[in-house]
């Protein structure tokens, strides 16, 4: 068998469906092989967008997502997306062309070694340098990108590579990877500090999406009557409008959750990483305060000075583990002030003013979030009043990127998720600065019939920019001022093929976005927002200035 249909053969017989990708001289081979393959080629108009669609497609399911790119540009246009996905844990294959082996070094036409560009931002590499090996890599990355702490798996493909024959009684072979090794020694140190603390507070990150584990992960909070608080990329652990459910920490993080940081002498923190944007000077625990921390990765165990308990295990076998030995308690005490807090961290969102709220358009949005509604971010403003506003409901509701911050993210993760989940409506919350990055991916939506949403936060700004320096550097605009030459987005909307509506005063808003999500065609729904409305409240990086609460009550 020809190696490039040995190579569609491995992914088909793992359940591949789509591919999402860009031809080049290296890949033709594969790319041919597609015409009599089932797999769904998705072809995209940028490599760093099918990396985007393959990491939203994992974020929606929770299996590999697949990129194919030709070599040299090709393959480095794939890195930014497969930073994003190796810094928020996402599964994904990556292939990448690459020119004949035996031109390795020579500086032939399109080469790049993007083995070790791809090193620092993967959890495994290969370079195939015999056709023998290709069942290998395809069988143990496949596993590896899915166990422990998920991450990007990369195979460099030499043209001669997957030109060459291969005995295919090889793909039947079985490659199994080294096992995570797990310590859950610690759980009955765990266990009693549960149970002897007065205020505990769970802390959900993203390792509770990854594996599954967010019904366990709502027992335990019951169970304890602990309440939670979720990270980026935990939203959606926990229903937003669950009593215990207190929203997320951090910099731009609700009131509730920020104060219950500062009451708790337990946090129990499952599958989060520490990041710098959910702790800071600002989100010190209460110095008698223990920490019981439960990660997959032993990298991220220990990083909280007042660590008391580590559980280095998959989320859900450690949380199962666990609840198997707590007892039902409920300190009244702390749930009378959980439920006060909770009450208090009230902020209004149904906002009458022109020009439009952001609050008032995550209002509109929380009316018409069903069950099978995905919600993609962009990054800056308009994510943190996504993750801040919008009542998530379930796991993998709520697709962001966290840990790298990518600008252009939302929307080909929107398509992702969409080619994933045809049966969901997908909205992407978007902020023009975001979208102008990726605004040729309206070819591949309408191109390929995936009709998703953009809710399009306009304020003619780089509104996150903008806001640190109109809060921190005496208002002085430098490189963010994008209302100077902007485009009409409906207009460029049609001009691809979808559709879209202007939407000038807050009355217009629900409509436009049940429009939007209505339409059997890729819709941009344009809403011109306030340039001056800040996403508060905001714990300042500078510990000595206090956080700025805006609208919101504390």
């Amino acid at each position: 068998m020809k190696g490039s249909r040995a190579l569609l053969k491995l992914l088909e017989d793992r359940g591949v469906d789509t591919m999402f990708g860009y031809p080049g001289g290296s890949v033709i081979p594969i790319f041919d092989e597609l015409l009599d393959s089932p797999i769904r080629d998705i072809l995209v108009r940028h490599e760093q967008c099918a990396a985007h669609m393959a990491d939203g497609y994992a974020r929606a399911t929770g299996r590999p997502g697949v990129c194919l790119a030709t070599s040299g540009p090709g393959a480095t246009n794939l890195v930014t997306g497969v930073a994003t996905a190796y810094a928020d844990s996402s599964p994904m294959i990556v292939l990448t062309g690459q020119v004949m082996s035996g031109a390795l070094g020579m500086g032939a036409f399109q080469e790049v070694d993007c083995f070790s560009l791809m090193m620092p931002i993967t959890k495994h590499n290969y370079r195939l340098l015999d056709t023998k090996d290709l069942p290998e890599a395809v069988s143990s990355g496949w596993q590896i990108a899915q166990t422990g702490r998920p991450g990007p798996v990369h195979i460099d493909l030499p043209l001669d590579t997957i030109n060459s024959e291969m005995d295919d009684s090889l793909l039947d072979a079985e490659f199994p990877v080294i096992s995570v090794t797990e310590d859950m020694r610690q759980i009955p140190l765990a266990v009693d500090l549960i149970m002897k603390a007065e205020r505990p507070l769970i802390l959900a990150g993203g390792g509770v999406i990854g594996s599954n584990s967010a019904p366990e992960l709502v027992t335990l909070a019951e169970t304890i009557w602990a309440p939670v608080i979720t990270s980026l990329m935990g939203i959606g652990s926990i229903p937003d409008e669950h009593p215990l459910a207190l929203g997320c920490p951090g910099m731009h993080g609700r009131t509730g959750a920020l104060r219950a940081m500062k009451d708790t002498d337990l946090l129990i923190a499952v599958g989060s990483r520490f990041s710098d944007r959910t702790f800071s000077k600002h989100t010190e625990l209460p110095p008698n305060a223990k920490v019981v921390h439960i990660d997959v990765d032993p990298v991220e165990l220990g990083k909280h000075s007042q660590t008391a308990a580590s559980i280095r295990a998959d989320v859900k076998r450690a949380l199962q583990a666990m609840l198997s030995h707590i007892r039902t308690q409920k300190h009244e005490a702390w749930a009378e002030k959980v439920r006060a807090i909770k009450a208090q961290c009230c902020c209004e969102t149904d906002i009458d003013q022109v020009p439009i709220c952001p609050q008032k358009v995550m209002h509109e949005i929380n009316k018409i979030l069903d069950d099978k509604t995905i919600i993609t971010t962009e990054v800056g403003q308009n994510q943190m009043w996504a993750s801040h506003f919008l009542k998530i409901k379930h796991p993998r509701q709520f697709i962001s990127s966290g840990g790298f911050g990518t600008m252009g993210f939302g929307f080909p993760a929107a398509i992702g998720a969409k080619a994933a989940k045809p049966d969901h409506k997908v909205m992407d919350v978007a902020g023009d600065g975001s979208l102008l990055m990726v605004m040729q991916e309206l070819a591949t939506a309408v191109a390929e019939d995936l009709p998703v949403t953009v809710c399009l936060l306009n304020n003619g700004w780089l509104g996150m920019v903008k806001q640190w320096q109109k809060l921190f550097w005496n208002e002085r605009y430098s490189g963010t001022q994008l209302y100077r030459c902007m485009p009409d987005f409906v207009a460029l909307a049609k001009s691809f093929g979808a559709d879209g509506v202007h939407v000038d005063r807050p009355s217009e808003v629900a409509e436009a976005l049940r429009m939007g999500l209505d339409s059997d065609v890729p819709f941009i729904v344009d809403i011109k927002v306030d340039p001056e409305e800040d996403i508060l409240p905001m714990l300042p990086p500078n510990p000595a200035i206090p956080p700025i609460m805006g609208r919101c009550r504390f």
